[in-house]
């Protein structure tokens, strides 16, 4: 819907819009500096046209008819109504990779916690008691208990080979482990990324066949929910050490759970505690400490800020979840920015209603991604509101708003 407000048809005044935005959660204060240095207004708005998060939900929230984008500080997006935002033309930042070394880091650190037993070694010395010469036997006579093994030499399957379980697969190529990567949407640029040590399985069947650790890193979502199965825990090897920092739900519970009891599994090391998890004694759980470094939450507020500023202000998409992304430098007086359904002959009657007003394109883009699709074009002079409106009225066009082009 066309935001009416006299601000977006004046804007080639030369005042400058302050947006609004709404922070629904704490975000780092390098993220907010971005925001308000570029004139944002961060104060809390029944109209907001932006929304900075990382994981309040928003799947009962009222979406007000102003909103332009939602940015999460963060890479998972289960707590946005992602599909219902692509229907409002209304996209969704995230933040790939940018707390891809603090994840990298935890893995690390559950293969060495599992591999060398260190939670329960740490647990048998608080319950020693007595003088120092006491638990010096105790210890000396118990410690063998505890004897574990070293990773070079072991083989690693990694499921998913996204920002975070790239840098996973190098880590452990660089620690001298063996590793076969499992991902059938791998991307160009994450396998340039790749070291070459890093060998292809053809199937998650086959990925973790032989593996001594298996470490997941695929975002949540109705094809990958219980991605890590009965089938697919049958198919591990029984002395296997399973990661997930993924999502809880990727790993179906109830079967991880039998694969334990019947010892066709050793350990499961997660982020994501329950009730039957908590203490189980072939169970380690970490509460949710994949991005919780000081590092990793300002990369995602600076990624999430940078992203939906440049959104607001020059109409670019990057690390949209449900957009294409679209850059175009700035080659006319002002600009339109404008989402639309994925049909045909869309850009045909836009670009159509703006000859009719004798209104030139100096130039364009369009991309589309499933079912949208979005526009940018530069004109050579300001856009009437009436002409607008003629445009906003196409069936399909979702999202439609001006904006000041530099020069």
């Amino acid at each position: 819907m066309l935001n009416h407000n006299e601000e977006y048809y004046n804007i080639l005044s030369g005042e400058v819009v302050m947006y609004k935005i709404n922070v629904l959660n704490n975000i780092s204060a390098k993220g907010l500096e971005i925001l308000t240095e570029q004139g944002c207004d961060l104060n809390d708005h029944t109209q907001p046209e932006g929304i900075i998060l990382r994981s309040h939900s928003m799947h009962d929230m009222v979406i007000p008819d102003s909103l332009l984008a939602v940015a999460r500080a963060g890479a998972g997006v289960n707590n946005i109504p992602v599909a219902k935002l692509a229907d409002l033309g209304i996209p969704v930042f995230n933040t790939p990779g940018a707390n891809a070394n603090a994840v990298k880091e935890l893995i690390l650190a559950g293969m060495l916690l599992a591999c060398r037993n260190i939670p329960q070694a740490w647990e048998f010395l608080k319950s020693l008691s007595g003088d120092n010469e006491a638990i010096h036997k105790a210890v000396e006579s118990k410690k063998k208990q505890f004897s574990g093994f070293e990773l070079p030499g072991k083989t690693l399957a990694v499921i998913g080979l996204g920002a975070i379980g790239v840098e996973v697969a190098n880590a452990a190529a660089a620690l001298g482990m063996r590793v076969l990567g499992y991902d059938p949407a791998v991307t160009v640029q994450r396998a340039w990324q790749l070291s070459a040590s890093v060998r292809q399985a053809s199937t998650i069947e086959a990925a973790v066949a032989k593996a001594d650790f298996i470490t997941i890193h695929v975002p949540y979502n109705d094809k990958t929910k219980h991605l890590i199965n009965a089938k697919i825990l049958s198919a591990m090897n029984s002395q296997a050490i399973l990661l997930n920092f993924s999502r809880a739900e990727i790993v179906e519970e109830s079967a991880l759970l039998t694969a334990l009891t019947q010892e066709n599994l050793q350990t499961y090391v997660c982020d994501f505690p329950s009730l039957d998890l908590l203490n189980h004694p072939q169970v380690m759980c970490l509460p949710h400490l994949g991005a919780s470094t000081r590092e990793a939450e300002e990369n995602c507020a600076i990624m999430a800020a940078t992203s939906l500023c440049d959104y607001l202000q020059n109409g670019h998409i990057k690390h949209s979840v449900n957009f294409p992304d679209v850059n175009m430098p700035h080659n006319g007086h002002c600009r339109l920015a404008i989402a639309n359904s994925n049909q045909p002959n869309m850009v045909g009657q836009i670009s159509t209603a703006l000859a009719q007003a004798d209104l030139n394109i100096v130039d364009m883009i369009n991309k589309s991604r499933a079912d949208v699709a979005y526009t940018l074009l530069d004109i050579d002079r300001a856009v009437p509101a009436q002409v607008l409106k003629v445009i906003e009225k196409i069936e399909g066009v979702l999202k439609l708003r001006m904006i000041k082009a530099d020069g």
